[in-house]
Formats: C-alpha cells, sequence, structure tokens
C-alpha cells in the first residue's frame, strides 16, 4: 500500500516527460528538461493539485459537467495543468505556460499517458476470472 504513491509518482513524472516532449510550446517551459528530478518533482507538484484541488474544483464546476455531458473536464484538466506549471514557476522547476493550447494538449497527453500504464501496471489485485454460466 505505501509503495501506490510511488507507483502514481512515477506515472505522473513519465505522463508529464511525454506531454513535454511532444508538445513543442511546452518544452521551453520546463527549466533543466535533461534532468528526471525535474519531472519527479513535476509529478508530485502535479499529483498534490489533483488530490487537493480537483476533487473541489469538480464540485464547484458539476453543473458545467452536466450540460456538457463531461466535456467540461477537459477545461478542468487544462486549468489544472497549468496551475502545476504555476505552482511548479514558483519553485524555480518551469515557467508558466503561455499558450493556452499548449497546456490543453498537454493535459490531454498526459490523460492518455497516464490511462494507458495506470492500464498496463499491475495493481496487486487478484484477477477474476469471470466464467460463463452454462
Amino acid at each position: 500500500m505505501e509503495s501506490l504513491w510511488i507507483v502514481r509518482l512515477a506515472v505522473n513524472a513519465v505522463a508529464l516527460y511525454a506531454a513535454i516532449y511532444l508538445v513543442p510550446g511546452l518544452q521551453g517551459a520546463v527549466t533543466d528538461p535533461q534532468n528526471w528530478v525535474t519531472y519527479v518533482a513535476l509529478g508530485l507538484i502535479f499529483g498534490l493539485v489533483n488530490v487537493l484541488i480537483r476533487p473541489l474544483l469538480k464540485l464547484v464546476t458539476c453543473p458545467f459537467y452536466v450540460l456538457t455531458l463531461g466535456l467540461f473536464s477537459l477545461v478542468v484538466n487544462t486549468l489544472l495543468f497549468q496551475l502545476t506549471f504555476w505552482i511548479g514557476s514558483q519553485f524555480g522547476v518551469t515557467s508558466t505556460i503561455e499558450w493556452w493550447p499548449d497546456a490543453f494538449l498537454g493535459a490531454i497527453i498526459v490523460s492518455l499517458v497516464s490511462m494507458v500504464l495506470y492500464a498496463v501496471i499491475p495493481d496487486g489485485k487478484p484477477r477474476s476470472s469471470a466464467k460463463r454460466p452454462r
């Protein structure tokens, strides 16, 4: 159970690395793109933002989720992604993201990479071999 946060931190760091590598506008926002400690620190900030701020933001914006059939989550993810980079800039890890579409694409890439990694990484729970009833 205590290693679960390490896995989440690693997934966040890898997903952020992928987003920064794939979106050219984000590459200039990282102060030291060759240092893996940068991505670990950014992954830690991203995890804390998601744990502490995401639930409150989702509660406040619940009507928008309903009106847009969940598409508003893309806006919330982008805002949290930008907030992560802003907090990182306060610690000298990153600079702020200047262009909103860069943050939007980065948030989508982080979501997709995280989803794939969580699907591939075993979670320690036994898999049930569901058999069809006869």
